[in-house]
Parts: structure tokens; C-alpha cells; sequence
């Protein structure tokens, strides 16, 4: 792949990520909170909020199960999405950071930038799943009719 292709899809990746983090934080505004912060209890839905109403955060207006999952959802994506834009970030920087480290060091810049896209992407997947793996607990509550997250 050219070079100058390749830059321009790195950087449409890291403007679609920043506009996922915009909407996401948008919409955590607006309902106070996200769903993997909250829970279900008796049937109804509750976003919770750290940090907009009260340090500890405080639970949201019981909600649609709709917006419930959306919410959730919407959670699950901002690891990926954290991951490709420090991914396309560090692919960018590659080569700058190749030239600058000095050739006496005790690893050279590869070994860096690959080590770190290494430690990255696996955060970004790890934490996806662990947030996968809770909202399947949440949709068997659902389907079951119990309580989640409480």
C-alpha cells in the first residue's frame, strides 16, 4: 500500500474514533450516565453517572430497555475504538520514533513502537471482552427477568 494511502486511511481512522468518543461522551451527558455503570432491578433500567451528579456517581431516571442496551452497547466500542486510534497514532509516528532513538540505546525504536502496539492491542481486546462477557450476564438477566448489576 502507498504510503500516502495508507496515511489517509490512519487518519480517517483516528477522526472516526474521535467522533465515536465524541458521541459516546454526548450521550453520556445527555443520559446521565451509561449502562455498564448501572444496573437492573424490578424490570426497570437505570443508567449511572460518575462524576456528572455526585462523586460516587448516582443512578439515572429508570430508562427504555432500548436506550438500556444501546447504551451498553455503545460502551462496548470505545475500547476498539480507543485501541485503533493510539494504534493509528503510533503507526503514523513510527518512523519519527525509529529515527530518535539513538542506536546506543538498550532497545532500539521497533522494539518500542512494536512492543507498544503489542501491549495496546491487547489491552483493547481484554477490556472488550471483560465488557462483552457483562453485558451477555446482563441480556440472560433480562431474559430471566432478575436483577443485574446491583
Amino acid at each position: 500500500m502507498r504510503r500516502i494511502l495508507r496515511n489517509r486511511l490512519l487518519i480517517s481512522v483516528i477522526a472516526l474514533g474521535l467522533l465515536n468518543f465524541a458521541v459516546y461522551t454526548f450521550f453520556y451527558w445527555y443520559f446521565q450516565g451509561d449502562a455498564s455503570n448501572g444496573f437492573i432491578r424490578d424490570g426497570q433500567y437505570f443508567l449511572k453517572g460518575h462524576f456528572l451528579r455526585m462523586p460516587d456517581g448516582q443512578a439515572s431516571e429508570a430508562v427504555s430497555k432500548g436506550v438500556w442496551i444501546y447504551s451498553y452497547l455503545h460502551s462496548i466500542t470505545i475500547w476498539p475504538t480507543a485501541g485503533a486510534v493510539v494504534i493509528a497514532m503510533l503507526i503514523l509516528s513510527r518512523p519519527h520514533i525509529i529515527a530518535t532513538i539513538n542506536s546506543d540505546s538498550f532497545f532500539d525504536g521497533r522494539l518500542l513502537v512494536n512492543g507498544c502496539l503489542l501491549f495496546v492491542a491487547a489491552v483493547s481486546v481484554i477490556s472488550m471482552g471483560i465488557f462483552i462477557l457483562n453485558f451477555v450476564q446482563a441480556l440472560e438477566a433480562i431474559r430471566t427477568g432478575s436483577n443485574f448489576g446491583l
